[in-house]
């Protein structure tokens, strides 16, 4: 029996590459190039004042800021994290209807994990070499420092610097890599992209609110949060490219 010429374009539109994941290098370029307008605005300063006083942040110690949506957050983000190690060394792959996303081959939940961690690190990394201090320390706001934009290297605020790129931002946007095996799976490989989807929807929206959090407290600039979420997504796609599989297994 053949196919009939209906279900075969059906088949076809579901295992093409989607538009999102064929120009992922482009949406990251202008994820860059926004953060880049957005630096160069200068509006970070003026964006602060709106939550701040020379009094400081009224927000800074809330209680559901502080300890439901900072710490709390970091805590399930570690939580996660080590579900997703667990996933990836798990030595068998789930066969059953209601677990078929977690199907992955054991190299492509490697890529993920490694996309993850690596995030994590980048961010880290610079972060502790940055002399950029946070909002609350500055002198506008009842601290010590002066403003000093991130980029004027090798001149410090005054502060205690340390606070460029967001660290609590990255605790979800390092997921992204989470997106990746539906949005650009191997060559031949047929994956749901609506899977990819949601877990980038979920990963962005959470990423966005645990950037703001941050901002409303008085302890990250909104800038920060971008170049967390650009830095998390530009290692996330080059790992994910230079492990993905070049065509899917017979």
């Amino acid at each position: 029996m053949h196919d009939s010429p209906c279900a075969a374009a059906t088949f076809s539109t579901a295992v093409d590459t989607p538009p999102l994941a064929s120009n992922a290098s482009a949406w990251w370029l202008g994820a860059l190039l926004l953060t880049g307008l957005w630096d160069l605005s200068g509006l970070d300063l003026a964006f602060m004042q709106q939550f701040g006083t020379p009094q400081g942040f009224a927000l800074q110690h809330s209680w559901v800021l502080e300890r439901v949506l900072h710490e709390g957050v970091r805590q399930a983000a570690t939580g996660f994290f080590l579900l997703i190690a667990l996933w990836t060394l798990w030595p068998t792959r789930w066969n059953q209807p209601r677990l078929v996303a977690l199907a992955l081959p054991r190299r492509e939940r490697l890529a993920v994990l490694l996309s993850v961690t690596l995030s994590l690190a980048a961010v880290n990394l610079i972060k502790n070499t940055s002399q950029t201090s946070c909002p609350w320390d500055l002198q506008v706001f009842g601290g010590s420092a002066v403003y000093v934009s991130h980029w004027t290297w090798g001149l410090t605020d005054g502060g205690t610097g340390r606070c460029f790129p967001g660290g609590h931002a990255s605790s979800a946007f390092a997921f992204l890599a989470l997106s990746l095996p539906w949005l650009l799976p191997p060559a031949g490989t047929p994956r749901r992209r609506a899977v990819g989807l949601r877990w980038l929807t979920g990963v962005l929206v959470a990423g966005a609110l645990a950037g703001a959090v941050q901002t409303a407290r008085g302890a990250h600039y909104p800038s920060h949060t971008l170049w967390t979420m650009v830095i998390c997504g530009g290692v996330s796609l080059a790992l994910w490219r230079l492990m993905r599989p070049r065509r899917a297994a017979a």
